[in-house]
């Protein structure tokens, strides 16, 4: 099954908030994926094998995966394009 990464600082509240978001929707859209919030320290021992990475937090470093925008799930501005930034990530 494709995954998603989601990070955030301590990867609890904002990144399961993202998460949970998002695999609702992509649950709607008929997507299978899998959806896994991680504090940002543990990222790099989730990245590999995962099909895209939802940054809470503006990215430091480049990542061999697309990085989408997690704010947009917060607020819901631009959330319909970074869906499909993560459909097509996990197609």
């Amino acid at each position: 099954m494709k995954r998603v990464i989601v990070a955030c600082g301590s990867g609890v509240a904002t990144s399961q908030t993202v998460a949970s978001k998002v695999q609702k929707l992509l649950n709607e859209k008929g997507v299978t994926a899998q959806v896994e919030a991680v504090d940002i320290k543990s990222l790099h021992q989730y990245i590999n094998g995962a099909s895209a990475y939802i940054a809470i937090t503006k990215p430091k470093e480049s990542y061999p995966v697309p990085v989408i925008d997690g704010i947009a799930f917060l607020t819901g501005m631009g959330m319909e394009e970074e869906l499909d930034k993560v459909i097509e990530a996990v197609k």
